[in-house]
């Protein structure tokens, strides 16, 4: 709903607390971590973070957006987490810079107030949360001189530990939806009432396909040199390389990063449910194979949009093959890619 009635209601509700900010722009040159959910963009932020160059909120930015009824899935103002410059008003824009603002803290932990006086240039905010993926537009209108980092991970892997974050039942985003008589996990994109009784593979398929297109869709409508992409792989087997790379772009310092990196203080991301493996995907490897054909066209998408990304790291196959190491009771084991097997349902935007 776009309506006049909508958006007096959030005005009132809200009271706007612009006292001391009022319409000047406290940021410079904001850096937007964009994925879909299990990419890998816990890591990437809690890497970046070490920069002393960058100011956080200290987390991801659920409470911030969701405040805000016409943004939250809970209320009867909107039914997904897609959101677009259309959707707000001035006045609500101000209103989100100043709750970002407020909770900015360095990387000591300071939070913003505190040094306010102190500081030479305005913050460098780097942001993360999943569910940017569906908000690109509504985010280039709060922060109009921002940056984005696309984190791609390959289907396999991504797929397969999404429907691991299902099953360990710690990633419910939503416990209770309209018409929906069980939880929620990750990524709510257009379209999900369509599956309420399909099987995991098929939700997590469409969360992933979701994310991804909507990422490039609103990207492409930005200056190329606005945004860049890396991908799961490069900052894993490459991190030093790949912190190096992100932060040329992003024009932040890399030493608090490198030395992070260099002294082994890099760990697992916070919300790693098991760890981590190459192939720890097979396990899911029957369940990958009735969809992954339905992805084709989405696996072609990212690869001629960021074509930066290595192209080894674009592979569907989930045939087994013979390996040093081979994952229990799945070598040997092949698994039909019949695209005929895929039920995946497309919902795009029509925006």
């Amino acid at each position: 709903m776009h309506g006049f009635f909508n958006r007096l209601l959030v005005l009132i509700e809200h009271r706007l607390e612009i006292s001391f900010m009022g319409r000047i722009y406290p940021f410079d040159r904001p850096v937007v971590i964009l994925a879909a959910p299990r990419s890998g963009s816990t890591l990437l932020f809690e890497t970046l973070k070490e920069s002393s160059d960058f100011w956080t909120i200290g987390g991801e930015s659920h409470g911030i957006f969701e405040r805000i009824n016409r943004f939250n899935p809970m209320t009867r103002f909107c039914d997904s987490n897609a959101l677009y410059a259309e959707d707000s008003i001035p006045q609500i824009i101000d209103q989100m810079r100043v709750w970002f603002y407020q909770k900015l803290r360095d990387t000591q932990g300071r939070h913003i107030q505190s040094v306010q006086g102190t500081l030479s240039s305005a913050p460098r905010f780097l942001e993360k949360t999943p569910k940017n993926a569906l908000r690109v537009s509504l985010l280039n209108a709060i922060f109009p001189d921002a940056l984005f980092i696309y984190l791609y991970r390959n289907p396999r892997e991504n797929i397969s530990s999404m429907m691991e974050a299902w099953q360990s039942g710690r990633f419910v985003t939503y416990a209770s939806l309209p018409g929906r008589g069980k939880p929620w996990s990750l990524l709510l994109p257009p379209g999900w009432q369509s599956y309420h009784d399909a099987p995991l593979e098929q939700i997590t398929a469409f969360q992933w396909q979701a994310a991804n297109e909507a990422i490039l869709h609103e990207l492409a409508k930005l200056d190329r040199n606005r945004w860049m992409a890396v991908s799961y792989g490069q900052q894993v087997n490459s991190p030093a390389t790949t912190v190096r790379t992100i932060c040329d772009f992003c024009d932040v310092s890399a030493s608090g990063i490198l030395e992070a990196l260099s002294s082994g203080q890099s760990k697992l991301s916070r919300y790693t449910v098991t760890a981590p493996s190459t192939d720890k995907w097979r396990s899911n490897a029957a369940a990958l194979g009735r969809v992954l054909p339905g992805l084709t066209d989405t696996i072609e998408l990212i690869r001629t949009s960021a074509s930066e990304l290595p192209q080894d790291e674009f592979e569907l196959s989930v045939e087994a093959t013979r390996s040093d190491n081979p994952m229990p009771d799945e070598a040997g084991v092949a698994v039909s890619l019949d695209p005929a097997s895929t039920q995946i349902q497309k919902h795009r935007s029509e925006t």
